[in-house]
C-alpha cells in the first residue's frame, strides 16, 4: 500500500520482555516492510479469561518502547545493545534507552563533537537527529563550544558528561558513581486529596 502497513502490539497481556516484543517489531520491520509498529498498555477486562493480568502495566513501559523503537529505527542501535543493559530483557523505566546504553558503556564516552562521525554523535544522550545535521554542518566552518551546541537547541545538562568540545571537557564526570543518580527523575511525594 502507499501509506505503508502499521501494527500494533499489547504490552503487558502475557509474560513477554521488552527485548521480545522489540525483536519482533524489528523481524516485523525488515520482513514486512512496516511503516509503523505501535504499542499499547495492556488494559484489564473485568471478568475475563484468568489467563489475562489483573493489573496493567506502567504506562511508562509503553513510552520506553516507543523510545527504543526509534532508537532502532533512525539512530543505528541494535534491538540487543537497547535491552542489554538490564539482564531480565526489561527497559528501564527510570531512564531513556539511550541514556541508559550510555551509562552502560562508559568507555565510549566523552566524544569529541568535533571530530566524532554521525554514529557515535547519535549515540550521545541529548543529542537528535536534527542537532548532530547541526553539528556535522556547523563544524565545517569551525570548532564547536558548548554555547554553539545551546544554539542548536541542545540541553547542555544532559550532554556535559558525555562530550568534549572547544573549551569544555567533563573532567572524568562520565567516571562518577553516582552519574546515574544525576539523571534518574527526583522522587516526588503525592497529595491524597
Amino acid at each position: 500500500m502507499p501509506a505503508g502497513q502499521s501494527t500494533q502490539m499489547i504490552v503487558g497481556a502475557d509474560g513477554a520482555n521488552d527485548a521480545t516484543i522489540l525483536g519482533t517489531s524489528a523481524r516485523l520491520y525488515g520482513s514486512y516492510g512496516l511503516r509503523r509498529v505501535y504499542y499499547s498498555a495492556f488494559s484489564p477486562i473485568p471478568d475475563s479469561s484468568r489467563a489475562l493480568p489483573l493489573i496493567k502495566p506502567p504506562l511508562m513501559r509503553e513510552h520506553r518502547l516507543y523510545q527504543a523503537d526509534w532508537l532502532y529505527r533512525f539512530y543505528g542501535f541494535d534491538i540487543s545493545e537497547i535491552t542489554a543493559t538490564r539482564d531480565d530483557g526489561m527497559l528501564d523505566l527510570d531512564l531513556d534507552p539511550k541514556l541508559a546504553w550510555a551509562l552502560s558503556h562508559r568507555e565510549r564516552f566523552p566524544v569529541d563533537v568535533n571530530r566524532a562521525d554521525r554514529e557515535m554523535l547519535l549515540r550521545v544522550p541529548g543529542f537528535g537527529t536534527k542537532t548532530v545535521k547541526g553539528i556535522l554542518s556547523s563544524r565545517r566552518f569551525r570548532r564547536l563550544r558548548l554555547e554553539d551546541l545551546k544554539r542548536l537547541g541542545v540541553s547542555l545538562k544532559k550532554v556535559q558528561a558525555f562530550i568534549v568540545c572547544e573549551g569544555w571537557t567533563p573532567h572524568r564526570l562520565v567516571d562518577r558513581t553516582d552519574l546515574r543518580a544525576m539523571f534518574q527523575p527526583k522522587p516526588e511525594q503525592l497529595s491524597l486529596l
